[in-house]
């Protein structure tokens, strides 16, 4: 992988990471709704540029109802459930949780697709699945949080691997930038009236704006322009690596810049996790394969 390229994958990765802490700090001011919606109308304006420079207006416009049911399966119901779990669960725990979300697609397209799971991508999914029960013994134990956070986010994930099967089914050879900004811009138009009747009585603060714009602009509009980047650079299989960079980042943002804490019972759940997705999507193969190319 090129230097240049080898940048992007941890800049992307330390993007996506913050974006678990600017919804930790701006979920709080503006409520589930409202966030979702400065984040979706930032992104797409971010976006529009690129978009209209690229002429993928055509597409949005010739798929614009599979478009729209992916706004609303991969960007308005899922954001809002991570809007959600962040009031209650720390950044690095909710990065770690984001994480399951190849794992939920591996069992979207096993039933809706007819995707075949090998024996290793089953024990994956086992091993994930061990991950997530351990992180929520740890976090309900004592009944100082109940487990609809957890839940959340986990719908969350589950609404990602859906809309990714989805658009492997309905939108085949349509630029993926053009999806990006036509689902986030779709999602505005969806969540609108949700975050009119729950726009917060009290304007959020200074602190609370740059979270929100740095969550939409930096979180959203530049990171998929720089994936969709890196995908046509190194393609798709090396550029979903990120996937495992972003619980790091989300660590350790939460560490440095929230004062968070991450008890060794998260840790470990956070390493099941991880290693179940690299089981489940055929990483560890990937890289074996190389090995054993390198040994040659």
């Amino acid at each position: 992988m090129p230097v240049k390229d080898m940048f992007a994958l941890i800049a992307l990765g330390a993007i996506w990471g913050g974006s678990f802490m600017f919804m930790r700090v701006a979920a709080p001011e503006f409520g589930v709704f409202a966030l979702v919606e400065v984040r979706t109308v930032l992104a797409t304006a971010v976006m529009a540029p690129a978009l209209f420079i690229m002429g993928g207006l055509r597409d949005i416009k010739r798929f614009f109802w599979p478009i729209c049911l992916i706004g609303a399966v991969n960007t308005a119901i899922p954001f809002s459930l991570f809007n959600y779990s962040s009031l209650y669960l720390e950044a690095g725990v909710n990065a770690i949780l984001n994480a399951t979300a190849p794992m939920f697609g591996a069992l979207v397209a096993y039933f809706w697709l007819q995707d075949k799971l090998n024996k290793t991508a089953i024990f994956g999914l086992l091993c994930g699945f061990v991950g997530v029960a351990v992180i929520s013994e740890q976090k309900v134990s004592g009944g100082q949080l109940s487990i609809m956070p957890i839940i959340a986010a986990c719908l969350a994930t589950t609404c990602y691997g859906l809309a990714a099967c989805m658009m492997k089914r309905f939108l085949q050879g349509v630029k993926p930038l053009a999806v990006a900004a036509g689902s986030q811009a779709m999602a505005s138009v969806m969540l609108l009236p949700l975050a009119i009747a729950t726009w917060p009585q009290t304007m959020p603060s200074m602190n609370g704006w740059l979270n929100a714009i740095g969550l939409a602009v930096l979180g959203t509009g530049i990171a998929y322009i720089l994936y969709f980047q890196l995908i046509a650079n190194i393609g798709p299989a090396k550029a979903i690596t990120v996937a495992y960079l972003v619980p790091l980042f989300g660590i350790l943002w939460g560490l440095i810049l929230l004062g968070e804490t991450m008890s060794g019972q998260t840790l470990v759940g956070g390493a099941l996790i991880l290693g179940g997705v690299a089981l489940t999507t055929g990483i560890t193969r990937l890289f074996a394969r190389r090995g054993l190319a390198v040994s040659k």
